[in-house]
């Protein structure tokens, strides 16, 4: 049985409503997360997207349903969160990042000959409460994008399409350690992500998936 103390509490508060396959395992990662901690996500996005069929274009509607997930969570926090000027500085250049991202993604899936997935309905509770909850989700949700680009990599069959994202992850994780140096915690904690197995992910993520 999964520890009942949760790894990453932050990101049980938020809701990702729809019904494609993406948006599906957007929010089983996510459980992963909060659960066993953010090293947990990558290992199980790769694994989904290796026993569902995957293929680029799958894989890269998935990561454009996270950073809509992104891109939507900065705008929102620039809108409703009271942040001191070098943290408004900082959300507004992730925020534009993250729609740039979400503009790359959207032509190269067109550019394949796939369909875009539609941007889902999100609900991030308490986030934006004051800065520190803002930071707080910020991290976890860059820290899951590094994670989640690494571990569909594997999956990916065309060059041109790797390098692409290959790209996008680098900037993720750039984010990623400007928010944590901004909440004073070391910006590169860790060597090496560990795995779990795809039972210890299934087991902990279906009691937080919702239809």
């Amino acid at each position: 049985m999964p520890n009942p103390k949760l790894a990453a509490p932050e990101v049980a508060a938020i809701e990702i409503t729809g019904t494609t396959r993406q948006v599906f395992i957007m929010r089983s990662a996510l459980a992963a997360g909060t659960v066993y901690g953010l090293a947990s996500v990558g290992p199980f996005v790769s694994r989904a997207m290796a026993q569902e069929g995957g293929g680029d274009v799958e894989i890269l509607n998935f990561a454009l349903t996270l950073e809509y997930l992104e891109a939507a969570y900065y705008k929102q926090a620039l809108a409703e969160t009271k942040l001191a000027s070098e943290v408004k500085s900082l959300a507004t250049e992730i925020q534009e990042n993250e729609e740039a991202h979400v503009e790359a993604l959207i032509v190269t899936i067109r550019d394949l000959g796939g369909e875009p997935v539609k941007a889902p309905g999100v609900d991030f509770g308490k986030a934006f409460a004051n800065e520190a909850s803002f930071l707080e989700l910020a991290q976890t949700l860059e820290d899951t994008g590094v994670s989640a680009y690494n571990g569909a990599a594997p999956a990916i069959e065309s060059t041109e399409v790797l390098a692409a994202a290959g790209s996008i992850v680098q900037i993720e994780a750039r984010h990623a350690a400007a928010i944590r140096l901004l909440r004073d915690e070391n910006p590169a904690p860790v060597g090496f992500d560990e795995a779990l197995s795809t039972d210890e992910v299934l087991e902990a993520v279906m009691p937080f998936v919702k239809a």
